[in-house]
């Protein structure tokens, strides 16, 4: 089964008030030497060595290539859990890559808790993380009326002014399918009642709580 990890978080930076970084990458057709065989194995100690950038956002390695393996997500979020604690990291986007990894695992108590760390203060929440993070929490909580909310919150979030938004290598700023993450939610919605790692996927199939 394909996983697809689409999200969009963003992170505090000492240039600029919130950094938003956009993520689209896919699992599917990327082997490594260390996965060919389809396992959980990896070398502990290479992987603990690595920079945050290739830990956490190269297809290639890192944690996503346990991920790319359904029976590995366990391990992944493990081992995305030793990583934050040898390099004392506290990252809003390494907190929400071991809650999905919980999630994907149904190990959902353990995801809420993770997800709930990176909520942000409201007055700096421009980009709706908030409504989002509770769309994912009332999914994971079999929530649908909170879900419903979420969703409603989302939706009016509204379009951030220039001055805020990341910029392209001109210094342009960079134009944003608006809501961020709606696309997300639509699905949690549409899905709802199923696992968290069909809705998160390509699950379509309307339900009715």
């Amino acid at each position: 089964m394909a996983f697809q990890l689409r999200t969009i978080i963003y992170m505090q930076a000492s240039w600029i008030k919130v950094l938003l970084i956009a993520f689209s990458l896919s699992f599917t057709g990327v082997a490594s030497a260390d996965e060919t065989e389809n396992t959980c194995e990896y070398d502990r100690e290479a992987m603990l060595a690595l920079d945050q950038q290739a830990f956490d956002q190269d297809p290639h390695g890192g944690w996503r290539v346990l991920a790319r393996h359904p029976e590995c997500r366990e391990v992944a979020a493990d081992l995305i859990r030793d990583y934050r604690q040898v390099h004392d990291n506290d990252s809003t986007t390494m907190l929400w890559h071991e809650g999905q990894m919980r999630a994907y695992a149904d190990q959902y108590d353990q995801a809420i808790a993770l997800f709930e760390q990176t909520r942000r203060p409201a007055e700096q929440d421009l980009f709706g993380w908030n409504p989002y993070l509770d769309a994912t929490v009332a999914f994971l909580e079999d929530d649908y009326a909170s879900l419903q909310d979420a969703r409603d919150a989302l939706s009016r979030v509204p379009y951030p002014d220039d001055e805020i938004l990341p910029k392209d290598e001109h210094g342009n700023p960079v134009e944003l399918d608006w809501p961020l993450n709606m696309h997300v939610v639509e699905r949690l919605v549409a899905c709802f009642g199923k696992r968290y790692d069909e809705a998160y996927g390509d699950c379509e199939e309307q339900q009715t709580p």
